[in-house]
């Protein structure tokens, strides 16, 4: 294994360049740096990680913590955060809390030391309170934190409003009905979806019935598990809003092997614009959240604290939401002025005409008997 005096001899420098190379020192000429990586390249040397940072006291690593690994919206994220790190030429460590507040725990106690700062993606208010505890000491940055968590920088995606925009938008629709497919208990992120929710209908009029909300766990199986009590609810709802994409599908996919036809006898919508979403029959309705930026920006707030081993200053900054309509709410888009403006849905209109003609045949009837 080749050694940095092997380095150094055959780039005709000295130890101490290398070494200046290697720790992105600014002291070295650009054509001195180019030099010394191409041979340390063709002896295939790297310098050990944990000498170096004994030295230089960074490890030039960012830790993140998620609570899941599984899904294409942490998978979305995870790119963005490598693909932002590695532009500065740091490299990430990854593990899982599994959205315990013990096994976040363990996982941070396992990074430090070995790791310039963190990102958790901790949506679990009880798990956000450990991370707190070390923020002083190590530049932190959490992701979907809630907004009681004051101590730490946060970056967050707009959930309230994405949910707001998406129950208005089924209002205006035409629907009165409409169920929440809601995600876990204690999650942040399915708890301000369901106040958006529940805003919307406030804000609508609407009479907030707690058998339309159901109980979820952000899965693909919860959302086709749940189609037996959407449709026992009496009366049926003609809309629900799923909280996020995963459930929507599982959901999409039951009610069509039930029979029930998807918008119009259901309106389907969900959260976070995975791509599966855009491919399913019918395409999905949903609000985008882009997981790859809030990846990325969580990384461009953290990196400069990181760089300075100082921690970062407690600030919260939201993500925006876009409102993404697809077929899967029945909406039909306008092509004149009012294009922005959706049709009623299908299914109600012809409701409504059925109301409007049983009123005049019984218009008629009277006049028969006077």
């Amino acid at each position: 294994m080749a050694t940095i005096r092997d380095v150094a001899r055959e780039a005709g420098v000295s130890i101490a360049t290398v070494s200046r190379v290697f720790n992105q020192s600014a002291l070295v000429r650009p054509e001195t740096c180019e030099n010394v990586r191409e041979v340390a390249a063709r002896l295939d040397y790297w310098p050990n990680g944990a000498a170096r940072s004994l030295i230089t006291s960074r490890t030039l690593a960012l830790g993140v913590v998620l609570p899941d690994l599984h899904g294409e919206f942490f998978s979305e994220v995870i790119r963005g955060i490598d693909l932002a790190a590695r532009r500065e030429r740091f490299q990430i460590l990854l593990s899982s809390s599994h959205a315990d507040a013990d096994a976040l725990n363990s996982a941070v106690r396992a990074l430090r030391g070995r790791i310039d700062g963190l990102l958790v993606l901790s949506p679990d208010a009880g798990s956000a309170r450990v991370v707190e505890s070390i923020a002083s000491s190590l530049p932190v940055v959490l992701i979907h934190s809630g907004p009681d968590t004051l101590a730490c920088a946060t970056l967050a995606i707009a959930n309230h409003d994405g949910a707001l925009a998406m129950t208005r938008h089924l209002v205006a629709l035409g629907h009165r009905r409409i169920a929440m497919l809601c995600g876990p208990a204690g999650n942040v992120d399915a708890e301000e979806r369901l106040r958006g929710y529940r805003a919307a209908l406030t804000e609508a009029g609407l009479m907030q019935d707690a058998a339309l909300e159901l109980a979820g766990d952000f899965s693909e199986e919860c959302g086709a598990a749940c189609v037996p009590d959407l449709l026992a609810i009496e009366p049926r709802p003609t809309a629900i809003f799923c909280a996020n994409d995963a459930m929507a599908i599982g959901m999409v996919t039951a009610l069509r092997d039930t029979g029930v036809r998807v918008p119009e006898e259901m309106a389907v919508t969900g959260f976070d614009d995975i791509a599966i979403g855009r491919y399913l029959t019918p395409q999905l309705t949903t609000v985008r959240a882009d997981a790859y930026e809030l990846g990325e920006r969580a990384v461009g707030m953290l990196l400069p604290h990181a760089q300075a081993r100082q921690p970062v200053p407690a600030e919260r900054v939201s993500v925006p939401t876009r409102l993404i309509v697809r077929a899967s709410c029945g909406a039909a888009l306008v092509p004149t002025s009012d294009a922005a403006q959706p049709r009623r849905h299908r299914p109600l209109a012809a409701a409504a005409r059925r109301e409007e003609d049983g009123r005049e045949a019984a218009g008629r009837d009277r006049g028969r008997v006077s």
